[in-house]
């Protein structure tokens, strides 16, 4: 029978830290870390105290700062070889900090020792015991992590549970063991972590693994169910090389799959937003497919799918999304079928049900789109029109006559790209011209100048992301091109799309598009937003 409780121990503000190309700033840290209290994580590891000016920082500002739940962390490491530890620099500092819990790292592996640290084992030992117990004595909680202990395990089982061991008696709070290079499978992990529990009763056993295996998540739950009653990672799996534990993948297998107190309810409904916020502070974008928060990891593309989890939504989904903040989404492509249709309809507050002739007429039209190189599945604003128009005809916005997009290399330099459009509006006929940083920003900026006087709600809406892909690259040059554009009212996201031989062409197709799906969610013609509707 497993124990209800778990800590979560989240160590993005310091492990997470060490990916490839990721850096954050002090505000970004404190920002972080109170997400992080929201969400339920018991322990905050914030990252070496004095390592660095942003660090010193940083648990200067946390000294004030309160969290709801959460407790914040200093990392360390344990003394350095020949000196006592009241005399080491980073234990001192560790004595110091506010924070009641510290944690110090320190070596399991033969190979360590006689390539790295160049110690004897019996020095290490001497090492562990001595930095645990002065920073026990300093009155703090200590969380001790066992550096490369799978790897110890595998090439010395005693002395790895010798090195767990030091620590705990030396007066640990846990003993968290780590697999440092993500090489462990489970099947292992947890002979390990069984062993070495019931060899030390008396202490709380964590584990830290890395993802080189693929095997992170799946090790940390088999841990805690031989025993592990601490679990470490990151949100969204950020670490060194492939990553950390992903907290994002664990905190609701923990819940919904092992029925332990990780977070409550409310706590767990936060998941997918913390997620997405931290990627968001991080600049990371979280992968579309990731398990729980992912955008697509509740939706349905092909139509019997969709069929089915309109009647019972277990059939194709393993929890209900809601139950991590995230959400049911119907993927419209040449595989749906009428239920995606009338889904999509559904939401749009169109009246369409799956006898409708209509719904025959636009799977045709959508198949054949698809055959032409268009793709509706992040282009949502353009088959909101293509359905619109096949269901409840509407006039656009305007009528293109032409444009002209000229492209100058001046002399000192500086490329500068002009547009010029002919359109009509209703009976008046406007020429606009503009100069942009690129055709496409050239386009955006003479329709904007043409039409935002009749439209002021445009003036409400950003391209914020430009796309392109080329479909048959063995043709070069004279390849079908697809554009996907991204936009925002501040409010709302949408996609749009544009296939053409031409990529002006194709990025006017999406342009158009996106303006006129961002101006059918505004207000009436002639009204900003927040006019005429009493706000």
């Amino acid at each position: 029978m497993l124990e209800r409780k778990v800590q979560l121990y989240d160590t993005t503000l310091r492990d997470g830290m060490q990916q490839e190309g990721m850096s954050v700033s002090v505000d970004e840290k404190v920002r972080i870390a109170h997400k992080l209290d929201e969400l339920g994580i018991d322990y905050i590891e914030g990252g070496f105290p004095a390592s660095n000016p942003k660090e010193i920082e940083f648990f200067r500002r946390m000294r004030d700062e309160r969290f709801a739940s959460a407790e914040l962390v200093a990392f360390g490491m344990t003394r350095r070889k020949g000196a006592p530890a009241a005399a080491d620099d980073g234990l001192r500092v560790l004595a110091e900090i506010f924070t009641p819990t510290v944690a110090i790292v320190g070596k399991t592996w033969g190979l360590h020792l006689s390539k790295v640290l160049r110690v004897s084992r019996d020095e290490n030992l001497r090492m562990i015991d001595e930095s645990v117990r002065f920073l026990v004595d300093q009155g703090k909680r200590v969380v001790y992590d066992a550096e490369h202990f799978f790897d110890a395990w595998s090439d010395d089982r005693e002395y790895a549970l010798r090195c767990a061991a030091a620590a705990a008696e030396a007066g640990a709070a846990v003993v968290c063991l780590c697999d440092t290079n993500g090489a462990s499978l489970p099947s292992f992990v947890a002979d390990v972590v069984r062993d070495v529990a019931a060899a030390l009763p008396a202490v709380v056993v964590g584990v830290h693994v890395h993802n080189d295996s693929e095997c992170a998540v799946a090790n940390s739950l088999v841990a805690v169910e031989a025993g592990a009653r601490q679990v470490q990672g990151t949100v969204n799996g950020y670490g060194e090389r492939c990553g950390n534990a992903n907290l994002s993948s664990i905190i609701p297998a923990l819940k919904l799959k092992l029925g332990l107190d990780a977070v409550t309810d409310e706590q767990l409904q936060r998941l997918t937003e913390t997620s997405h916020f931290v990627a968001d502070v991080v600049n990371a974008a979280v992968w579309a497919h990731a398990p729980y928060v992912g955008r697509s990891a509740f939706a349905h593309k092909g139509g019997l799918h969709v069929a089915a989890v309109e009647k019972a939504p277990q059939t194709f989904e393993h929890i209900d999304p809601e139950k991590v903040g995230n959400e049911q989404r119907v993927v419209i492509s040449e595989l749906s079928g009428k239920g995606a249709v009338v889904r999509k309809a559904q939401e749009l507050g169109l009246q369409l049900d799956g006898d409708d002739a209509r719904v025959t007429t636009v799977l045709k039209r959508l198949k054949a789109r698809e055959h032409e190189g268009y793709h509706y599945e992040a282009a949502d604003a353009s088959f909101d029109l293509l359905l619109r128009q096949a269901l409840a005809p509407h006039e656009p916005l305007f009528r293109l006559e032409s444009f002209r997009v000229i492209v100058e290399k001046r002399e000192d330099g500086r490329a500068v790209v002009e547009a010029t459009i002919k359109i009509h509006v209703g009976d008046e006929r406007i020429i606009s011209t503009a100069e942009g940083n690129g055709p496409v920003n050239a386009l955006d900026s003479a329709l904007r100048q043409a039409i935002v006087s009749k439209y002021p709600h445009l003036a409400d809406i950003e391209l914020v992301n430009y796309k392109v892909r080329i479909l048959d690259e063995t043709k070069g040059t004279g390849a079908v091109t697809r554009v996907l554009l991204d936009a925002s009212d501040g409010e709302e996201s949408w996609g749009s799309i544009g296939v053409s031989e031409n990529i002006i062409e194709a990025s006017w197709e999406a342009l158009v598009d996106s303006i006129e799906f961002g101006m059918l969610r505004g207000p009436e013609p002639g009204t900003a937003r927040g006019q005429g509707d009493g706000t």
